[in-house]
């Protein structure tokens, strides 16, 4: 292919972010030209020795015909002009640009072609240096960095694809974004830090003693004020251009500062705290961003398990806290009078985006450190509008339980989750709630994100649960704090009651006769310390890893036992599992126990279906006993594993199929046909192979432990949510005789 064949792109504007695009396109193999304008010529000339354009000049009028693609890359304030004079030269060109002010572009734009032409589509590169001009060009500045586009609804698409084509050749991430939205999220991230730290480091160079101060500043001053060194025609020609929505930021800003300043001379340790501790994780979050690692991120990398056969499932080993525990402690917690002392927490991404939720909502609230917690309560109504949605990551108990003490709240708030999350239903809380009251719009399908209108007068209601669910009868019975009269709740089999138990604790009058639950509304709740005791969905994996073992012995510490919670171990036992219960004592208002399991055959059993409200997240585990199991188990009643963060019943069954494990599914249950009668109690029960976990926390733990048994390895994909579940597993899988390998994938 000739030069004059070649596809062209033009850059208008060879400075650093101009000749660092023109380098990433060499870079990423661009088979193209890359040609520049630019008013300096000695810009051109170093553009040109640095190799990273093919060609240039100062006149545009040269440049356009022959190129496919422009790029402006010059001041936000000098756009207007170049528009004008590219405007006569055009013909059929796709146009773009890299302001980082949208609505300023636009209305250039709109004044020189008297609207956005189709095939100009305006972006933003989120990336930059405080260095300026061609020779500061670096070819990875834009590489796994954000690029914004930001067409019309009337933007041509092939013109679209062509702008986001040349970005993703140099390794950007592009999204798109309205041009109004753009500028209200870049005057806050990105223009109102800039204009904080020039004004800083400009007040205090204006003081006498700035020799002194500038001498002794840290590298917290450094760091902050780094920015402050960029361009300032630059950022005095973004700030004019982005007026409206800086001054708005700088408002927020200002009211916030007024805020802590307020706290500070009068005294209010728990305001400061507030202010300070939802800085500081909010900071960690923006780490876990950036960096794409745990902790609420909604861009982890992706996680695969590779797990060997064999191995041994011997030691004393305690798991994380209960997440259901550890989730209604903060919710209650912050909705007490007082302060509550929290141990044992869960420091899981599901109960940490709990915690995130309150601060956001004006709790003050100090840790997770080492599983303590410590909550300074606002009382049932000192809850404050968060200033955006409540994203509660992949946590359901937390979205439905939410929905329910939101719903009696002044104000509006928008619950919103990971993508698992906003495929499972939330019509099963909404409905009732709509019922006593409450006003709550959905997506499609009943589906998240979930918009809960506030200063609603609720009132108590009798539900008959149409199936058993303990986070819908928590729920409504959160809902029933902030009701007039009584709010009844009947659920059709037993399901765990650790929110009655906890309001108990917490000094509320909660009743409880047989299948129905009920309280009167406008009490208040009292702080009080809060032990969370291992958690029995945790320890599941763990008592099937050492039932399905030969020469297993396994002791787990400190579980909890709470009646609702034990289908796992009944439903074990009547399989024959070896399993005894020590050391049994009572910690706030829960029982606990050591669970000591040791190897021995298990048999295929009918599940009773009053057992499977009581074991309903433990199957996954439960389904690899089966597997291991001489003769059939059968399962039925259990339709509610459809609607979890996967359809639990065909992902086991498909995967257990990937072993080798006949089973044949059914609408609510599944018949699993284990070991055959003497085939003896040593050696592999199944082959190996690939799983897809669909990304569901206890199908990928669940096929970690199945390799105990197997005769080849266990590749599992789409790990990266156990953390959410089940801190720590890889280490305590490993340390009982798994060998389990974790690959990024």
């Amino acid at each position: 292919m000739t030069d004059a064949q070649a596809p062209r792109v033009l850059i208008v504007g060879l400075g650093m972010i101009g000749g660092s695009l023109a380098a990433a396109l060499k870079a990423g193999g661009f088979a193209g030209r890359v040609v520049a304008c630019d008013r300096d010529p000695d810009e051109i000339a170093r553009g040109l020795a640095l190799g990273v354009i093919d060609a240039g000049g100062t006149e545009l009028a040269d440049w356009v015909a022959d190129s496919q693609l422009v790029v402006l890359a010059v001041p936000v304030l000098a756009m207007e002009s170049v528009l004008a004079r590219l405007a006569p030269l055009l013909d059929g060109q796709v146009i773009t640009d890299v302001g980082s002010t949208k609505l300023a572009i636009r209305a250039a734009a709109e004044r020189v072609f008297g609207a956005l032409p189709a095939r100009f589509i305006p972006g933003h590169p989120i990336a930059g240096s405080e260095k300026s001009g061609v020779a500061a060009a670096n070819p990875d500045l834009y590489r796994h960095h954000k690029v914004i586009l930001t067409p019309e609804a009337d933007s041509d698409p092939a013109a679209l694809a062509q702008v986001r084509a040349m970005w993703q050749a140099c390794g950007a991430e592009v999204v798109d974004m309205a041009i109004e939205r753009h500028d209200q999220v870049l005057a806050r991230t990105s223009h109102l830090p800039h204009l904080l730290a020039f004004s800083l480091v400009d007040t205090l160079a204006r003081q006498d003693e700035r020799l002194e101060i500038f001498r002794y500043a840290a590298g917290g001053f450094r760091d902050f004020t780094r920015i402050a060194g960029s361009d300032p025609v630059m950022w005095r020609d973004i700030f004019t251009a982005n007026k409206e929505a800086v001054i708005a930021a700088l408002d927020d800003f200002e009211a916030g500062v007024a805020r802590l300043r307020r706290a500070i001379v009068t005294g209010d340790d728990d305001a400061m705290l507030a202010t300070l501790d939802r800085a500081s994780h909010a900071r960690h979050y923006f780490d876990t961003l950036l960096n794409k690692t745990r902790y609420q991120a909604m861009e982890q990398r992706n996680i695969r398990y590779r797990v060997s056969p064999g191995g041994g499932v011997r030691g004393t080993i305690r798991v994380p806290g209960d997440k259901s525990i550890s989730h209604r402690s903060i919710m209650l917690g912050a909705l007490a009078d007082g302060v509550t002392e929290v141990s044992g927490f869960l420091e899981g991404e599901d109960s940490l985006a709990t915690l995130q939720a309150f601060r956001e909502m004006g709790v003050a609230i100090e840790g997770p450190h080492q599983g303590r917690v410590t909550i300074h309560g606002v009382g049932l109504h000192g809850l404050k509008a968060p200033a955006g949605p409540l994203y509660v990551g992949n946590a359901g108990t937390a979205m439905r339980l939410f929905a329910g003490l939101l719903a009696g709240q002044t104000f509006d708030t928008e619950l919103t989750g990971d993508e698992s999350l906003t495929r499972r239903p939330m019509g099963r809380v909404a409905d009732p709630l709509r019922e006593m009251g409450a006003v709550i719009e959905t997506a499609e399908g009943g589906r998240p994100p979930l918009t809960i209108r506030g200063g609603q007068r609720l009132k108590g209601i009798d539900y008959d649960m149409p199936m058993a669910s303990a986070q819908v009868k928590s729920c409504l019975l959160l809902a029933g704090l902030y009701a007039e009269g009584t709010t009844r709740v009947r659920e059709p089999a037993p399901t765990r009651d650790h929110t009655e138990r906890m309001l108990s604790g917490f000094g509320y009058s909660v009743h409880r006769d047989g299948d129905l639950a009920w309280l009167e509304g406008g009490g208040r709740l009292t702080a009080a310390p809060i032990d969370v005791p291992a958690d029995i969905s945790s320890a599941a994996f763990f008592l099937v890893a050492a039932a399905i073992t030969p020469g297993a012995d396994l002791t787990l510490e400190h579980v909890g036992i709470n009646p609702t919670r034990i289908g796992v171990i009944s439903i074990l036992q009547a399989m024959g599992a070896d399993i005894r219960i020590d050391n049994e004592h009572e910690v706030g208002g829960e029982p606990v126990a050591d669970l000591r399991v040791r190897y021995t055959p298990l048999k295929g059993i009918t599940i009773p279906e009053d057992q499977v409200p009581l074991a309903i997240d433990e199957f996954p585990a439960l389904f690899i006993a089966a597997a291991n199991a001489e003769g059939v188990t059968r399962l039925r009643g259990a339709a509610e594993l459809r609607v979890k963060e996967s359809d639990r019943l065909a992902a086991m069954a498909d995967g257990l199929a990937v072993l080798g494990v006949d089973n044949t599914l059914h609408e609510d249950g599944i018949d699993i046909v284990g070991r055959r009668q003497g085939q003896g109690d040593e050696g592999a029960s199944y082959g190996g192979g690939r799983i897809d976990s669909l990304g569901d926390h206890r199908i990928a733990m669940a096929f970690a432990i199945a390799a105990l048994r197997a005769r080849e390895p266990i590749v599992i994909d789409d790990c990266k949510n156990v953390a959410t579940s089940f801190p720590g597993f890889v280490d305590l899988a490993r340390r009982v005789g798994l060998t389990l390998d974790e690959e990024a994938s």
